[in-house]
């Protein structure tokens, strides 16, 4: 816990108690059962605590390593970084307006964690993704979608909406990330963009053009909109159950989907340009969640992110 003299832009942005039943994965990506979270961030005299709640409802191995239910901890949020302070998780998160990337360790888990959480714009909802590490190695993966409420205690009304999103998200979080089969069609949206100083540099207008050519593999084109000009990446995509390829011309690389939520690592062909990306499959609609992380040699230099709606067809 630490004295500010008024809680951040992203403390502002996650004020009240968020609800959710994100989805938990083994190595591999086998679903093992969801975690019942509520969790709040608190900012009061001038200090900010973090609280959550969790019900572990898990089969196999990862039950007894994530039995733990109850967590606070302080943070220091006066500056660019959310500073956690323990005594539950050790480490920091860095804020991109409606995007938080956080790395830390848990002791009660025994687990170095990558977690993103990305605000929509309707100000309570909220995509959630937790990769959690031993060493290099992931050993399991929380995902899933949080509603936001103020008055959960008070107001019947909204106990009963979170109790129905909650209900929703037991049937759709743990869903592979599959995309449309036999059907083209494109992503389109408005992303924000952020350079890595967390300064916000602008909006761009993504466009993810979809054909498949059967079952497993597709042809995809990026198109970004700046201005006047418009940047286009093409590539071959093929899926072997939870495991994705990108094979050119413009991209190369692979990734690895838990339930709904998929994370690739993408090269540019002839560029020093690495893409590292989580794609997020929202709802039935497809409406897909995106957070972009582009990088030269390691060294990040631009987060975009936003979230785009499915057009079947050429509509």
């Amino acid at each position: 816990m630490s004295e500010t003299s008024g809680p951040s832009e992203w403390q502002q942005r996650i004020t009240g108690e968020w609800f959710g039943l994100p989805a938990v994965f083994d190595a591999d990506g086998n679903h093992t059962g969801f975690n019942k979270v509520s969790r709040s961030s608190v900012f009061a005299d001038g200090k900010t605590t973090y609280f959550m709640q969790c019900d572990f409802q898990n089969t196999g191995p990862l039950r007894n390593r994530f039995e733990i239910k109850d967590f606070a901890f302080g943070v220091d949020d006066a500056h660019r970084n959310r500073i956690y302070l323990g005594p539950d998780f050790y480490g920091a998160g860095q804020p991109y307006g409606a995007l938080v990337d956080s790395h830390y360790y848990s002791p009660a888990w025994r687990a170095d964690i990558n977690t993103v959480n990305h605000i929509l714009a309707d100000g309570r909802t909220q995509v959630y993704s937790s990769l959690l590490y031993e060493g290099p190695t992931i050993f399991a993966v929380f995902n899933g979608v949080y509603r936001m409420a103020t008055d959960y205690d008070s107001n019947p009304d909204t106990k009963s909406e979170i109790e129905e999103f909650l209900a929703l998200e037991r049937k759709l979080s743990a869903r592979p990330h599959v995309l449309p089969d036999r059907q083209s069609g494109s992503w389109r949206g408005e992303c924000e963009m952020y350079g890595a100083d967390q300064e916000h540099g602008g909006s761009v207008e993504v466009e993810v053009l979809h054909n498949p050519l059967d079952l497993v593999r597709s042809e995809q084109t990026w198109n970004f909109h700046l201005g006047e000009s418009v940047n286009s990446f093409s590539y071959l995509r093929t899926r072997i159950g939870n495991r994705h390829t990108y094979d050119g011309p413009d991209l190369h690389g692979n990734a690895i989907a838990y339930g709904r939520a998929l994370y690739n690592t993408l090269h540019h062909t002839g560029h020093a340009t690495k893409v590292r990306g989580r794609e997020f499959i929202i709802d039935s609609d497809y409406t897909m969640a995106v957070v972009w992380w582009f990088s030269e040699g390691g060294r990040v230099f631009q987060v975009v992110f936003g979230t785009l709606r499915w057009h079947p067809g050429g509509g």
